[in-house]
């Protein structure tokens, strides 16, 4: 039905809820909220609950905003840093990073997502398998995945997807994004979310005992708030090298985007 019958059919009230409905089925997942149109699942500027909260509906600390700077002043500001030297951008916190590809390739590109992020899943699907196959398996790029949950059915995902075995991260990784559907919704469903995890051989009890690590959740929240004092507002955002892109990259986009750093480094060394 055309914008015009549209009209023609609701008051200005009604046409309002039926754009917020859209808006909120555009997003593709039930607990993220888009603010800007630009394909990156977005952090909300207020929101209550930890993405890494389990059992709890107690408000807690709403997310960081780095484009609000109107926050009370027990809220306890953050730096971000806008141009961060690469240095910056790899540094590791508590938790080991998961990467793919060489240590030593002459280019990093690292991806933050929330594994309830619809752009994060079609990116999966439809761009890295072939950025894989011509940049990481060439030994032209390390790729990096950093986790930034947005929600709490993000945040308790993403602690089982830590729980596995290292040698299973990246298998569980796709198959969180690839099942989004079955696991995905408005309401936390942690039997969906192990259903998922127990495909890599996580048990209930492991899985159990891992919501409950406050240790395993407290360096993912460094991963998060790092992340946030980089610039990341949302899901996927991407550093290339230390430069930040703050949009869903297409093949075609990678491609330039890596070859210039490659060209650039071979440059560097000719001279």
């Amino acid at each position: 039905m055309g914008g015009g019958l549209l009209q023609g059919y609701f008051r200005p009230a009604k046409r309002t809820v039926l754009a917020i409905v859209y808006a909120l089925a555009a997003s593709g997942c039930s607990s993220d909220q888009l603010l800007q149109a630009n394909s990156v699942t977005v952090e909300p500027a207020q929101a209550t609950g930890s993405a890494y909260a389990v059992g709890s509906t107690a408000s807690q600390e709403p997310p960081f905003n780095p484009f609000r700077d109107d926050y009370a002043s027990d809220y306890g500001r953050r730096e971000v840093i806008a141009k961060p030297a690469l240095d910056d951008v790899l540094k590791v916190g508590p938790l080991p990073e998961m990467a793919l590809g060489r240590k030593d390739a002459p280019v990093t590109v690292v991806k933050y997502a929330s594994l309830t992020c619809p752009h994060c899943r079609r990116f999966q699907m439809k761009v890295f398998p072939t950025f894989k196959r011509e940049y990481i398996d060439t030994g032209k790029v390390r790729f990096v995945i950093r986790e930034f949950p947005i929600g709490r059915s993000s945040g308790n995902a993403t602690i089982a997807l830590r729980c596995a075995p290292a040698s299973k991260y990246f298998i569980l990784y796709d198959k969180f994004l690839n099942q989004q559907t079955r696991w995905v919704s408005q309401e936390v469903r942690l039997d969906k979310i192990y259903a998922v995890a127990a495909q890599v051989g996580l048990s209930r009890s492991q899985f159990d005992a891992c919501l409950k690590n406050q240790d395993l959740i407290q360096g993912l929240k460094w991963v998060k708030d790092r992340g946030r004092t980089l610039g990341i507002i949302g899901t996927p955002n991407f550093f290339i090298q230390n430069k930040l892109v703050k949009k869903v990259l297409g093949i075609e986009d990678l491609r330039a985007l890596v070859d210039a750093e490659l060209s650039a480094r071979r440059t560097a060394v000719a001279n």
